[in-house]
């Protein structure tokens, strides 16, 4: 049984989806399983990569949460150029390890792949390009945070890679150096908000998805203690 996206949002030409943790986003060398695109098949219009038609930006495979998707040619091309320019704000929940030394800060610092590891990205890696992560403290769990992350940028594994980078890895990310998790089988990071203007229309839209119940309930067992 594939894992399904849902629809939030759809006109002629964009749509928002939100999509369920281990889903991949559009096929690569080596996957086999069903991807974002297939599933949403007619829903996705636009660009010049056969593979990824109507993508705009990306999730990773077990990040949960909302995506932008175009539906056309002329909106995809304006809402490339509105991620590249910045223009969409795009909010992410995160759990950390560990505690911040502020309550809220910038992480700027440029990402390239990792030397040795080529799957990672790595602060100052090959290739490096600038990326900027804006977060703010929402609550403090004995031994984790729970944050609020802003992209600036939007670079390959960009949350995972700097806090990982300031020795605050995402919880339950192995790949960043973060411990195992009992009952968490991903890293705790979901795409919970986007806004954004509408690149034919003009008008300003706003969405947001609550965590999914496995992410509420690590939260929930954490309160507990």
């Amino acid at each position: 049984m594939s894992i399904q996206p849902s629809v939030v949002f759809a006109d002629e030409w964009l749509a928002v989806v939100d999509k369920p943790a281990g889903l991949v986003v559009h096929e690569a060398p080596g996957h086999t399983e069903p991807t974002l695109v297939e599933l949403l098949g007619d829903v996705l219009g636009g660009g010049d990569d056969p593979r990824r038609p109507g993508i705009v930006h990306r999730l990773d495979k077990d990040t949960s949460g909302l995506m932008i998707v175009a539906r056309a040619e002329e909106s995809h091309r304006e809402l490339s150029e509105m991620i590249r320019r910045r223009e969409a704000e795009r909010r992410y929940l995160a759990l950390v390890e560990g505690r911040p030394r502020s309550r809220s800060g910038t992480i700027d610092a440029p990402l390239g792949r990792d030397h040795r590891a080529p799957e990672r990205r790595a602060v100052g890696g090959r290739g490096a390009r600038s990326a900027r992560t804006h977060f703010r403290v929402l609550e403090s769990f004995e031994g984790h945070t729970l944050v609020e992350a802003r992209l600036e940028t939007g670079r390959t594994h960009q949350i995972r890679a700097h806090f990982a980078s300031i020795g605050h890895p995402v919880a339950g990310d192995e790949r960043y150096g973060a411990s195992r998790i009992p009952g968490l089988a991903r890293q705790f990071l979901h795409s919970a908000g986007l806004a954004f203007r509408h690149p034919r229309t003009g008008a300003e839209l706003r969405f947001d998805s609550e965590l999914p119940p496995d992410l509420a309930g690590l939260l929930q067992s954490l309160a507990d203690r």
